[in-house]
């Protein structure tokens, strides 16, 4: 389990009403910055993210979160396929448009550029947007096999693990968060970030970088499971991803396709969560 660290908010004045009466006051909010991901030199998105110091600086003075997210995002958009493939992430200073960070990968891995430009720089919001349908993104990635089972005791606990983690999201109300767990609770890493989409790529990066493996892991999200969270957890060859909140129709659908646990409604104090997809993995009773 990774140590952690706050990550520091950005305080702005503003006048409030609370309970028919006005006052000044300052308040905590997220940070928001770009960050331009390249890769071999080119630039492949740029995705507004929130700069967290949960997990430290390296060695170049980058952040690590930027780095696992930066490595998060190609293995889910298919550049990359394992650790292996990454040789050195590494700062390119700031210019106008905020941070950048450039991906040296192996000599081996083939980058097709066009597509990345298509289908991610365009619209790098979500990762997904542009791709066609389900059937386009299958082709990417093989069912996801896994023996995982998990107790609904276990999954609840995971909800209240995760909210413990989250300082940044205590103080300025506006973050989303994402947990990787083992089936007996224990923690793997939390990740908080202004994107929900984000939050996921930065706890798969963190583990694609650390050689942790997945296979047996959960993913656990603290909004909704829309198609790009549950996308990437199967790039990731995660099985099992549980919502705090509701999943969308074609949350459901692929997951379904793609042999992943698909929980919604994780809700530990109503002791309530909704199985959408594959439930043999949840052990409930």
């Amino acid at each position: 389990m990774e140590s952690h660290a706050e990550m520091s908010p950005t305080r702005v004045a503003a006048v409030k009403w609370e309970g028919g009466r006005v006052s000044t006051a300052c308040e905590d909010l997220a940070a928001e910055e770009p960050l331009e991901v390249r890769v071999r030199g080119r630039a492949i998105t740029v995705t507004m993210r929130t700069p967290g110091v949960a997990g430290g600086v390296d060695a170049d003075g980058m952040s690590v979160e930027d780095a696992e997210l930066a490595a998060g995002f190609l293995l889910t958009e298919g550049v990359i396929r394992s650790r292996r493939d990454v040789e050195r992430i590494v700062p390119c200073g700031r210019n106008e448009m905020g941070n950048v960070l450039d991906v040296r990968l192996a000599p081996l891995v083939h980058v097709d550029f066009e597509r990345l430009t298509r289908h991610v720089f365009a619209a790098s919001s979500c990762g997904l947007c542009g791709k066609a349908s389900i059937a386009q993104v299958r082709t990417c990635h093989a069912m996801v096999e896994t023996e995982v089972r998990v107790r609904a005791e276990a999954l609840m606990g995971m909800v209240g693990a995760m909210r413990e983690r989250q300082g940044a999201f205590d103080r300025t109300g506006g973050l989303h968060a994402a947990g990787l767990f083992r089936a007996d609770g224990t923690m793997i890493v939390v990740r908080e970030d202004i994107g929900r989409h984000n939050a996921v790529d930065k706890v798969i990066g963190h583990a694609l970088l650390g050689g942790i493996g997945l296979t047996d892991a959960l993913l656990v999200v603290s909004g909704r499971a829309s198609f790009e969270i549950v996308q990437k957890a199967a790039a990731a060859r995660v099985g099992v991803v549980a919502a705090v909140s509701a999943p969308s129709s074609l949350a459901v659908e692929f997951a379904r396709e793609m042999g992943q646990t698909l929980v919604g409604f994780l809700r530990p104090a109503e002791l309530r969560m909704n199985v959408y997809t594959h439930e043999r993995r949840v052990v409930m009773g």
